[in-house]
């Protein structure tokens, strides 16, 4: 009883997730603090999971480890969503009223569509972001950060550097006519499986599930000790994109990181994008 209460969690965190959307009311939407309360709400619900039915004991969280997570989960829905606003969502509604651009069929959609698709679109270019970064040395330098983590937990899908997280938040949906509602669905939708996929649970989801969202299982293969067992899912919140572009790879792993599993310090992942840099000038002036 309790592997299958476990087992339909997930499935059944997103159908309630959008449940909710369907029918909150319009201030609730309009107000931004409620997106931002749901998600904190989700991961503080598989938080507890973790302590209720962990799945690798080598995971277990550490007061060290929460209080960077968090920082690091507070500084994406801070200062990373102020400016993936002002520098890529604002210029391309700008851009798409210039041009005179309009999707009012979106609008008509059922709501359920309307949250497929943004769902889509976010992930699509995630999916394409993410592929670049394992395969491209300047991008994997931005998300490298992120595979250094030792081990997996529900907030670990927010760690990286800066300049990662803003890049792979990057996406078409400013440019589609869609009701607030829709996106904060999908944007809480992908909340709940991206934390799943990341988080210390025993919460093996049906196979239905695993066929089109990404899992723990899966994820964690992607986060593997070699560089080069990670080239493989990296659907975000979609591995259904892995099955489709030939990168889906199955397995699990519980040793999870790089470089001889080394742990990087915060100020040490804002570095590290900008090490191959600071090498030449300190071999220029001399140093070691």
């Amino acid at each position: 009883m309790k592997k299958i209460l476990f087992s339909y969690i997930q499935p059944a965190m997103v159908v309630a997730v959008l449940f909710f959307w369907a029918f909150v009311p319009k201030t609730w939407v309009e107000n931004a603090w409620t997106l931002t309360i749901g998600i904190s709400l989700t991961t503080l619900f598989v938080l507890g999971l973790e302590w209720l039915n962990e799945r690798h004991a080598s995971w277990r969280l550490t007061k060290k480890e929460f209080f960077t997570d968090l920082f690091y989960m507070v500084l994406s829905m801070t200062a990373i969503a102020w400016v993936t606003a002002r520098l890529a969502e604002d210029p391309l509604i700008a851009a798409k009223h210039a041009l005179g651009i309009t999707t009012e069929w979106a609008m008509h959609l059922p709501f359920v569509v309307q949250v497929a698709l943004v769902v889509f679109l976010v992930e699509f270019g995630q999916y394409w972001m993410h592929r670049l970064m394992h395969n491209y040395t300047p991008f994997w330098l931005t998300h490298a950060p992120h595979h250094h983590i030792t081990q997996l937990n529900a907030m670990k899908g927010a760690v990286g550097n800066p300049i990662e997280l803003f890049l792979i938040s990057l996406s078409v949906v400013a440019l589609f006519d869609l009701p607030l509602a829709a996106m904060f669905c999908a944007f809480h939708v992908l909340s709940v499986i991206s934390t799943f996929a990341h988080a210390n649970t025993r919460c093996d989801p049906p196979r239905w599930y695993a066929f089109f969202f990404t899992t723990i299982q899966n994820h964690s293969l992607h986060h593997s000790v070699g560089y080069e067992e990670t080239r493989c899912n990296y659907g975000n919140s979609l591995i259904l994109l892995d099955r489709i572009f030939g990168t889906f790879r199955d397995g699990e792993a519980e040793l999870v990181g790089q470089d001889e599993r080394r742990r990087l310090s915060i100020g040490e992942q804002m570095l590290f994008p900008f090490q191959p840099l600071i090498a030449k000038i300190r071999a220029r002036r001399g140093y070691a």
